[in-house]
């Protein structure tokens, strides 16, 4: 018998040796299975994060929900100012069950009372970008569907430059300010003040189902007009549970500072709902302000985008750097040189990176902690949510099929598309009254004759220990001298130089050549110029020949999203045309050993092809 224990111990640390993960693997799948049971029992009985809000405001009716600049909200105000904000909806006489109101508000509580409030008179909301304005905005709002629109008073001026196109559609508006003289314009805090904050009847959202629309959150339209993705709540409980995943527990306080009209900085909010948590609000994002607001707020846990994560390390160095309390940071696009140099400074806080959609069917999230990656491919996850990563042709923007037109899996360390199985337990709800966009996000006849997957657009690559890596979108990937160039692999590395802050890189056509020749366009530390010699060094050094951006672009900031993406269609239309951009340009010249100003001359000579490059 003690043989056979012996024995079993053996095999036991031999798996553990050649399979150290395991044990996380498992316990992730676990996770989620447990999350699965529990959204199957939910859309059995119509459970929404509003019933869970609603049930946390019956259990802990005093616990602090929200804290706002120097206010703070317990779980019980909330639930009386939202049914404030119902009460005018229903008395507006416009907005009735199943109907989209249009929010225009930025980071305030305001924002989190409106959605409550519409969810209980069963209704959604979209949220609209605050930083669009004109036919962007009117855009936007046209494709929610929306007959109301809510807007901030400080955003007042962006609603009047459409009003008049809003009030030919016979569109409620409404501005939250104490008064209004704006013609066609209602203020919308004083119809609140004079609503009662009793609760509401539950028959007025009893037609809801987990498939109906909680919300319809904008993709960034960094590649065309921004479109709504439909947030259900059946989708709403699967983004919020990030928080059980990785960890966040019933004690801790989270510091959102990210924009609530993106996926990110709303999950916050209804996540620290499903946890009943306390959710520390910042209107904006503040470098210098940031660690003063989290020991302000013995604030825990924090969310965060690549981009923030990098301003906070480039501050200049404090000896309370350390001094706090956060534990765990969740969230996406952080750079390896980033998180290296995160937890060297800050101390050592849990980062827990994820991979994710706003409208995609699938997510990945690196429970293990390996620097850099974004995820691990299991065989027990492709089990729960089946997806690939399928070798992809960059030249022609297509996935490689072989001889019987179904695609191929790409090998290891092979960058490649990663595609989500459609099915009832993984479903993809599109975009709101857009079919056309809706089916353009679907491959099909994937691995089998009439299967579909959801196409994530992003190229991502798997190492031979299964850690999941993003390489690049599949419309930034470029192709130059017969080789794909991953456009932040290369920006990631430029950012590196000693001059250089930030930096985007795109691929720019030149006469006569096949694929794009690389650009970059820069923006360079406080008080430095641009080291053309230096930036070169670094270049040759560390990137091979292909990649190598010909020429240089010197701004003094980039154009971001909401989120932070670098927004490159103008810049691609652009190129690198002196006749039509002032900023400093800068030309690779391989014989000088440099980056030298792109003169006329220079330009003539690439698109005349008497310069080769």
């Amino acid at each position: 018998m003690l043989v056979w224990v012996a024995f079993a111990l053996v095999i036991l640390l031999g798996l553990l040796f050649r399979f150290s993960y395991f044990f996380h693997d498992v316990q992730h799948v676990l996770a989620k299975f447990k999350i699965r049971r529990c959204m199957l029992k939910y859309m059995q009985t119509n459970y929404t994060i509003l019933e869970r809000f609603v049930e946390a405001v019956r259990t802990q009716p005093d616990r602090p929900f929200m804290l706002f600049k120097d206010a703070a909200f317990t779980y019980q105000d909330a639930d009386a100012l939202s049914n404030k904000a119902a009460r005018v909806f229903l008395r507006s006489g416009r907005v009735k069950e199943g109907d989209t109101v249009a929010m225009l508000v930025g980071n305030e509580p305001m924002f989190v009372w409106l959605w409550l409030g519409l969810v209980k008179i069963g209704c959604s909301a979209a949220f609209l970008n605050y930083n669009i304005r004109s036919k962007s905005l009117l855009h936007c709002f046209n494709c929610s569907g929306a007959n109301t629109l809510v807007a901030a008073a400080e955003l007042q001026g962006a609603v009047e430059e459409v009003l008049s196109s809003l009030l030919e559609q016979q569109v409620s508006v409404y501005i939250l300010a104490d008064g209004c003289k704006t013609a066609g314009v209602e203020s919308f805090r004083d119809k609140m003040s004079q609503a009662s904050s009793e609760p509401l009847s539950k028959d007025l959202r009893s037609h809801l189902t987990l498939q109906s629309p909680a919300a319809y959150i904008y993709t960034s339209g960094t590649t065309g007009l921004p479109k709504a993705a439909v947030i259900t709540h059946s989708k709403l409980w699967a983004i919020s549970s990030l928080q059980f995943l990785t960890g966040v527990n019933s004690k801790d306080v989270i510091y959102i500072s990210l924009p609530l009209y993106h996926t990110v900085g709303f999950f916050g909010v209804t996540g620290a709902i499903e946890r009943g948590i306390t959710v520390v609000l910042r209107s904006k994002f503040s470098v210098s302000q940031f660690w003063d607001d989290c020991r302000k707020y013995n604030v825990t846990v924090i969310q965060y985008i690549g981009e923030t994560m990098r301003y906070l390390c480039n501050t200049p160095k404090k000896l309370s750097d350390r001094s706090h309390k956060v534990r765990l940071a969740i969230g996406n696009g952080i750079r390896a040189d980033v998180w290296r140099d995160f937890i060297s400074r800050f101390g050592n806080v849990e980062i827990r990176e994820f991979y994710g959609a706003t409208e995609g069917n699938f997510a990945l999230l690196n429970y293990i902690g390996k620097i850099g990656a974004i995820g691990r491919d299991t065989f027990l996850l492709r089990k729960f949510s089946p997806y690939a990563v399928i070798k992809y042709n960059v030249e022609k923007g297509e996935p490689v099929r072989d001889s019987s037109g179904l695609c191929i899996e790409a090998d290891k360390g092979e960058p490649g598309l990663l595609v989500s199985e459609i099915s009832v337990r993984t479903p993809f709800s599109g975009y709101a009254r857009d079919l056309q966009q809706t089916e353009k996000k679907k491959l099909h006849n994937v691995f089998r004759r009439g299967d579909v997957y959801f196409n994530t657009g992003d190229l991502l690559r798997i190492d031979k220990d299964n850690f999941i890596y993003f390489q690049d979108r599949v419309g930034d990937t470029f192709r130059w001298k017969g080789e794909n160039v991953a456009t932040t692999e290369v920006a990631d590395i430029i950012t590196l130089a000693g001059c250089v802050k930030e930096a985007t890189v795109y691929g720019v056509k030149v006469p006569g050549q096949e694929g794009r020749a690389g650009m970059a366009a820069v923006t360079l530390r406080d008080g430095l110029k641009f080291d053309s010699e230096d930036v070169f060094k670094h270049v040759e050094n560390f990137l091979p020949v292909y990649a190598r951006p010909r020429f240089m672009r010197i701004q003094s900031s980039l154009d971001v999203t909401g989120t932070f993406k670098h927004m490159k269609v103008k810049l691609v239309e652009e190129g690198f045309n002196p006749n039509l951009i002032t900023d400093p340009l800068y030309f690779l010249d391989e014989k000088e050993k440099n980056y030298i100003p792109l003169t006329l001359d220079i330009f003539n000579g690439v698109n005349s092809g008497e310069i080769k490059i």
